[in-house]
């Protein structure tokens, strides 16, 4: 079978799903749900594969298909592109997006509206396999607003509480901000190439010699700026990061794939799929790295002091996503989308986990509430301790190669700085504190709650183990050079869509890679000694009450340019607009009331006044004029008579 030319299909068999989820699963079984939805996901990943194999034996590594025309003006078709980038996004949101629709089946599996729910998470991935695989930036466009409707619904599945219904609201909006400069920077595209086709653009830009914009900011510069802000609002980077947070009042199996492995990375697909542009906007990789790196260091000082599992781990997302715009930001494109692709497997698993958790406490989500989960929970403890060894950076996990590759690019490439390489090196070190925190919290100790703790069922704790075997192994895909075994698979399959690593200052590689394991054990010997104990203090109540953003944004937005300037607008509404109106309508009262006044006394007295006088001087007239014939006769027989006397008598 050519899968290559039928790689529409990949996204078409979720849509299927969605359909007869949300059309007719009111009257299906769960158990034919159980089989329906995530089967649907299978057959995507098995296409999937079959594709980027045949991708992989071609010679050109790009295969395009084109349905229809859809947008000829605008050079935009209903096409999808696959590339070496794009086959590694399929491959994360089939294959992951398949262990946590089975996972899935286990968790929501007493609760209500369980075919929504399902065709709710079929509809996302038809839209996210749409995002990643289009062949030009108005179908990307479509994908990515698809997620975001996608995310608002599942953000938002427990429709009951509100807490539930405003974080929702709250994501939609936010990326509205983003959506927004994503759009401009697509009319600016359309502008400067001619076309929206990611190839015709890039073949573009590389056939008229566009010189970098070193010197002076261009529309280059805001062109790719405006696509990045977009990215911002997506994938959860500093200032537009707040909605990711809330987001965890979703079901868990949300979390894991929509707000850890697949849509939140779309920001940094985007960016990695524009570097073409990027490459000649130096300033604005800067913006970008600089960003990356705050809000890695950002989020990970909120996440050192939260107590709510699933929040540790929402801002350890949000500070993993900075640093694959710290990757793509220093121009380590690959490096980027290598970070994307270990981190979908081991926050995957500890989202599912934390949710395995949640399962076994009966709904509890506090860490403080819970301790000594080892025994009850062997599985779980065991996967999430792999993924946890793999987020820390120790030697051997995923975690560990693509983010010790990421501090090397920072260290030695171009477009890197040694300031950023702090940044990047502290929040390893904070990375691993809180998430041994979390562990230690969790699971070790003694129980601090009453709840009788128990194991998740096989179709949670399974995937649990599929995703900690990758957690362990994926990584060995592209190893430190200075490494006597494994491979550099993944760089070189990158390098049909990036190029060859760019030449910038000698790295050490083994002492950046001591420095990085260092400061991961520093951070886990810190949380060891102290995950129990009581820290107060000013510092540790900024971080607690994440450095008061919300309720800066509250107090500026909300509060400040929504309650106070609706106050403004409502005093100007009704002194001026109203007042105006209310002006206006006295004005034509009085204008009316005159008018009504001249019409009545003068023109109809004008016309009344000339009625009567005729009427008047008629009235003599009107006494001869009977209309009778004798009375006719007899004046005449009187003027004949007095004729005739004037002249006898003359």
């Amino acid at each position: 079978m050519n899968f290559l030319d039928s790689i529409w299909l990949i996204p078409l068999f979720p849509l299927v799903g969605a359909a007869v989820m949300l059309l007719f699963g009111r009257r299906l079984a769960n158990s034919v749900i159980r089989i329906l939805c995530p089967g649907t996901i299978f057959v995507s990943f098995i296409f999937s594969v079959g594709a980027v194999m045949q991708l992989a034996g071609s010679e050109h590594k790009v295969h395009e298909v084109i349905k229809y025309l859809w947008m000829p003006p605008l050079h935009a078709d209903w096409g999808f592109l696959l590339d070496p980038l794009s086959s590694v996004m399929i491959l994360v949101v089939t294959g992951i997006g398949f262990l946590i629709h089975v996972y899935a089946t286990g968790y929501m599996a007493h609760e209500g509206g369980f075919y929504r729910f399902f065709g709710y998470l079929n509809l996302f991935v038809f839209f996210m396999l749409t995002l990643v695989l289009a062949n030009n930036y108005l179908l990307l466009f479509v994908g990515w607003e698809g997620v975001g409707l996608c995310s608002y619904l599942l953000i938002g599945f427990y429709y009951h509480k509100k807490s539930a219904g405003d974080a929702g609201k709250k994501a939609f909006i936010v990326n509205r901000i983003g959506d927004a400069a994503f759009i401009v920077g697509m009319l600016l595209i359309f502008s400067i190439a001619g076309s929206l086709r990611f190839t015709e653009v890039n073949e573009f830009i590389e056939a008229h010699h566009f010189a970098a914009e070193t010197a002076a900011w261009g529309i280059l510069s805001t062109t790719a700026l405006m696509l990045f802000i977009g990215a911002t609002g997506k994938s959860a980077q500093f200032p537009l990061y707040v909605w990711l947070p809330d987001a965890m009042e979703g079901p868990t199996p949300v979390s894991a794939l929509i707000h850890a492995a697949t849509m939140v990375t779309a920001g940094v697909y985007m960016v990695c799929r524009s570097h073409v542009l990027f490459e000649l906007t130096p300033m604005t990789l800067q913006i970008v790295a600089t960003i990356g790196g705050f809000t890695a260091i950002f989020a990970a000082s909120i996440g050192l002091v939260q107590n709510d599992i699933k929040r540790v781990l929402a801002y350890s997302t949000v500070s993993q996503l900075g640093y694959m715009f710290l990757a793509a930001g220093v121009g380590a494109y690959w490096v980027a989308v290598f970070h994307l692709f270990t981190h979908a497997f081991f926050k995957a698993l500890l989202f599912l986990g934390a949710g395995s958790v949640i399962h076994g406490m009966n709904g509890e989500q506090d860490m403080r509430h819970m301790g000594g989960l080892k025994k009850y929970m062997p599985v779980t403890h065991w996967t999430m301790f792999i993924a946890t060894l793999a987020i820390s950076g120790i030697p051997g996990l995923a975690g560990f190669f693509s983010k010790d590759e990421i501090l090397a690019q920072v260290y030695g490439s171009a477009h890197g700085s040694k300031a950023l390489y702090v940044v990047g090196l502290t929040t390893a070190l904070m990375t691993s504190f809180y998430m041994w925190r979390l562990m230690y919290m969790t699971f070790y100790g003694t129980a601090r709650s009453h709840v009788h703790a128990h194991e998740s069922p096989l179709s949670m704790t399974g995937p649990l183990m599929v995703l900690a075997a990758g957690s362990a192994l994926v990584g060995w895909l592209s190893v430190p050079k200075f490494f006597p075994i494994g491979a550099h698979t993944f760089e070189h399959w990158l390098e049909h869509v990036f190029g060859s690593e760019k030449g910038g200052a000698e790295i050490p590689e083994v002492l950046l890679t001591s420095l990085s394991v260092a400061a991961a054990l520093l951070g886990i010997w810190i949380a060891s000694r102290i995950y129990l104990k009581v820290w107060e203090g000013p510092l540790y109540k900024a971080m607690l009450n994440k450095w008061y953003v919300d309720e800066i944004y509250d107090f500026l937005f909300v509060n400040g340019l929504a309650k106070g300037g609706g106050e403004v607008l409502g005093a100007f509404d009704r002194n001026v607009i109203n007042g105006g109106v209310d002006g206006a309508g006295w004005l034509a009262r009085m204008v009316s009331s005159v008018s009504i006044w001249w019409d009545t006394w003068i023109v109809d007295g004008a016309v009344r006044a000339t009625s009567f006088t005729v009427k008047l001087s008629g009235y003599p007239v009107r006494l001869l004029q009977t209309g009778h014939v004798q009375s006719y006769a007899l004046v005449f027989i009187v003027g004949v008579l007095a004729m005739f006397g004037f002249y006898v008598l003359r």
